[in-house]
């Protein structure tokens, strides 16, 4: 059974968010302020995180900040709907996804099973990608750049897969948001705007002059061709 951590400080939204993620099957830890969400996950090592921003203490950006140091465990974010730039800082922190308040607990559990399934890395076969010294095990989702690995939380893997399956091809950003999440989401371009900036920072040798993930001006991004 996968285990879920939600961090929430309204007891009544936790406790409907325990209660939809159970009954869809999931076992679900319940915790209210930042300082017990470090402590929890450390301790438990759930399979994803539900990651209310707006915490007493320690908020939830300095949680996704410090769980980012050591791992790339998925995060979906919980955000009041004038926190705007928090939700965008959330995804450059590595979040793979956020539902803003309020929100149908339908939805939330939709999200965190999209998110899971592009954790499990599920298809069928096997598949490894080459393109340029890209290499891209699909299955296993590792990804190795001129020999090096390279750890990317699950959006950025998908986003990396999505756009090297098919070198020069031009993707949109609401191409690539359907490729991540299947659905549109208010904010959407600058939401894939930060996962490849993310995606830049990891594989890239030099960033700021990117060899692999292109822009294409006023349309959105391509791989380069191999």
């Amino acid at each position: 059974m996968q285990r879920i951590l939600v961090v929430e400080d309204d007891l009544q939204i936790a406790r409907t968010l325990r209660d939809y993620l159970e009954v869809a099957g999931y076992e679900v830890t319940v915790v209210g302020d930042g300082s017990a969400a470090i402590a929890s996950f450390r301790g438990d090592r759930p399979d994803l995180l539900v990651l209310d921003l707006g915490l007493p203490g320690v908020d939830g950006l300095d949680v996704a900040r410090e769980l980012r140091k050591t791992s790339a465990t998925p995060i979906v974010m919980l955000t009041a709907r004038g926190e705007e730039a928090d939700r965008i800082v959330g995804l450059e922190l590595g979040a793979d996804d956020y539902l803003v308040k309020p929100f149908s607990p339908k939805e939330l559990v939709a999200r965190v099973r999209a998110v899971l399934r592009r954790t499990a890395g599920a298809v069928v076969g096997a598949e490894v990608l080459h393109v340029a010294d890209v290499e891209i095990d699909v299955p296993k989702m590792r990804v190795r750049v001129g020999g090096q690995a390279v750890d990317l939380t699950p959006s950025e893997f998908e986003l990396l897969t999505t756009l090297a399956r098919e070198p020069g091809r031009v993707f949109t950003r609401g191409q690539l948001q359907d490729a991540l999440h299947g659905v549109a989401l208010d904010t959407a371009d600058r939401a894939i705007d930060a996962h490849v900036k993310n995606l830049r920072r990891k594989i890239e040798p030099a960033p700021g002059r990117p060899r692999y993930v292109l822009t294409v001006h006023g349309v959105g991004y391509r791989f380069a061709d191999a």
